[in-house]
């Protein structure tokens, strides 16, 4: 079920829906998991339905290795059940009138015992307790995970996810996520991960798609992809947030804190001791968490303070708060403040200012 280091997916594809045109040209590498990034409406699950053939009106070219899925101008369309893929979308879409057994043996029998074993599907999504059930009494959170199951059983060379955690609650959300990261290491299946979510991404992506009203804004490895993004883009239910790169220095177990470093500055958080000296984090700052000075703050019970430099605000008339910009070490920090604040602290591009952030303001990518 491994991909082959050539099976690489080649996308030029473009669709007009209404008054919406999309207009992509991007490459999948042939292993790991490939986000796809962007604000509601900007494209992400159209793509997802031209690479899947579910678009029949989509024009220009997806190859996967040698093999041609889409040739608009040779008039080859591979419908979408001729294509080697999985889909998982939102809902699930199981099969109501099977248990969770019946749904699985149904992918496992279509192909003749082909690709991973069941019982390791089962032990891999933790089914076990699940396949006597009905479908009808499973929660949002193991009915993806049954999804999932019958998915990989179906034998996919690429796997397609469509916001899979959207419909669930933030408690089923963290139940079904440590799932997803174990793909990669149980399965090695490239996959392509929609969501407008940061820290989905940060968790789950090796490289980021930037969608942007139906183009690529901007494509890479996951930190360097998400840093720098306007704040329109980087909005989620907890406001704009940043992304920043950390390394971890030492364990203070006195003090119960992990000491990490920004660049060459000094940062905190509560203790994680799993975490070894030279590990690389991501940490996800949201902007409402970070304050603003103009001067070195003495006497404060903050202890991450770090030195940037103003790159730009932005206001918009009518609104309370604005947007700062800093960089720190190279990335984007995102601070919110009122325009007020921005008015009494004449703020100026290219100044040096300080960010101060409280140590249990941000969340910790591993």
């Amino acid at each position: 079920m491994s991909a082959s280091s050539a099976n690489v997916l080649k996308i030029d594809v473009k669709i007009t829906l209404q008054d919406f045109l999309l207009d992509v040209q991007a490459t999948v590498k042939a292993q790991g998991v490939t986000g796809l990034f962007g604000a509601n409406g900007s494209g992400k699950s159209t793509l997802l339905r031209i690479i899947a053939g579910l678009e029949p009106a989509a024009q220009g070219s997806i190859r996967m290795a040698e093999r041609c899925w889409l040739d608009s101008r040779a008039r080859v369309h591979i419908d979408a059940h001729q294509r080697p893929i999985g889909y998982v979308f939102q809902d699930a879409r199981l099969f109501t009138h099977l248990d969770v057994a019946g749904n699985l043996d149904f992918a496992a029998r279509r192909n003749h015992g082909a690709g991973p074993a069941f019982d390791d599907v089962v032990d891999a999504l933790d089914l076990a307790a699940l396949l006597q059930r009905d479908v009808a009494d499973l929660s949002g959170g193991e009915r993806q995970r049954v999804a999932l199951g019958r998915t990989l059983l179906c034998n996919p060379e690429l796997l397609l996810l469509d916001e899979p955690l959207a419909a669930l609650d933030a408690v089923r959300k963290s139940d079904i996520m440590p799932y997803l990261e174990s793909l990669q290491t149980r399965f090695s299946l490239p996959t392509i991960y929609v969501s407008h979510s940061i820290d989905e991404m940060l968790r789950l992506a090796d490289e980021v798609i930037v969608l942007e009203a139906g183009r690529v804004k901007t494509q890479g490895e996951t930190r360097r992809a998400l840093n720098g993004l306007p704040p329109a883009l980087l909005g989620s239910r907890y406001g704009v947030s940043s992304v920043l790169e950390a390394t971890v220095v030492r364990q203070l177990t006195d003090l119960s804190l992990t000491e990490l470093q920004v660049g060459a500055q000094a940062m905190f958080l509560p203790e994680r001791g799993h975490l070894q000296p030279g590990e690389r984090l991501l940490l996800r700052v949201r902007a409402g968490e970070v304050a603003l000075a103009t001067t070195e703050p003495r006497d404060i019970s903050i202890r991450n303070i770090l030195r940037g430099r103003l790159l730009d605000v932005e206001e918009h008339a009518g609104q309370a708060f604005a947007i700062a910009r800093i960089d720190v070490a190279g990335s984007v920090l995102h601070c919110q403040l009122t325009r007020q604040a921005v008015s009494d602290l004449r703020l100026e591009p290219d100044m040096q200012v300080f960010a101060l952030l409280k140590t249990a303001s941000f969340d910790v990518h591993d």
